[in-house]
């Protein structure tokens, strides 16, 4: 992709992501996001009717009088984005390959995120981690964060979670928003995810393509496995041989849905070939509510 092209292509993004951050998510991102986190401001003398878990033990040994902290709500929150580049991204079989559905879900949380003054970061990572943008705020920044998403080739093939998801605990100290964009196709990332979700506040959004889970009736095809360019044959036209990977999709999924509800993470689900704005209003209206 030349730079021409590229910027294109990022103006092309920007315009239809901004507008629907501003016009229709905006009020649904303040409501589930902004102010929920809080900050320590102060300590100040104990009075009566203050609630005894805020004693701050330290400084009350220290002066021998009771003492508590003080919190006041955040206004500026950080949002990052935990996005998944590994090979299997660029599988599509209808309008758009799930990296371009990536890019822009990812624009509109940024444009989101912009539009409440929140600062944004991002972690691109396949098998390995690719690259960090740390948090920052400005269209610049958003801009620059959707140009590696467009343009951005990973050294690494394969997908792990968990070391992406290790590498923002130990990366991002304050308090985030934290969306994990994946197919989700790899599920053993569940003990960092518990660490992250305690700290973070976290959101899973799943991207796949229809055909990953139902495959067509047709003859036998060679495929191939994008990430480990591992080949094999496939009898399409055997009920038993569609019927069991059939059966190993759900669980699969299943076994996703199980591990964030453990954790206490919500998940989106966007499929290529359908529109992703009304799941998104959805779910903006739905933590909305919650919280």
């Amino acid at each position: 992709m030349d730079t021409t092209e590229l910027l294109r292509k990022v103006r092309k993004i920007e315009i239809r992501t901004r507008g629907l951050s501003r016009h229709i998510f905006s009020g649904q991102y303040h409501s589930a996001f902004k102010g929920r986190g809080i900050a320590f401001s102060e300590v100040r003398e104990y009075q009566y009717g203050d609630d005894v878990r805020a004693i701050d033990w330290n400084v009350t040994a220290r002066f021998n009088h009771p003492y508590v902290k003080v919190f006041e709500e955040e206004r500026e929150l950080t949002v990052i984005l935990l996005i998944d580049i590994s090979q299997s991204q660029a599988f599509g079989t209808s309008v758009s390959p799930k990296r371009n559905i990536v890019a822009e879900i990812s624009a509109v949380l940024a444009f989101s995120a912009l539009q409440n003054n929140d600062k944004v970061g991002a972690i691109l990572f396949a098998n390995d981690i690719e690259k960090f943008i740390p948090p920052k705020k400005g269209r610049t920044h958003m801009l620059h964060i959707i140009r590696e998403l467009l343009y951005f080739e990973p050294k690494t093939k394969g997908t792990n979670i968990a070391k992406a998801l290790e590498f923002l605990f130990n990366s991002i100290k304050k308090r985030a928003i934290v969306f994990v964009i994946s197919d989700f196709l790899a599920n053993d990332f569940e003990n960092p995810l518990k660490i992250v979700a305690r700290k973070h506040d976290t959101v899973a959004i799943q991207i796949y393509d229809k055909r990953e889970g139902i495959i067509p009736k047709l003859d036998l095809f060679y495929a191939m496995d994008s990430e480990t360019g591992e080949m094999l044959w496939f009898d399409a036209s055997d009920p038993v041989s569609l019927r069991n990977y059939q059966i190993w999709w759900s669980s699969q999924q299943l076994k996703l849905q199980e591990i964030l509800n453990r954790n206490k993470v919500d998940l989106i689900r966007f499929a290529t070939d359908e529109p992703y704005i009304a799941p998104l209003i959805e779910f903006f209206r739905r933590r909305g509510k919650r919280y």
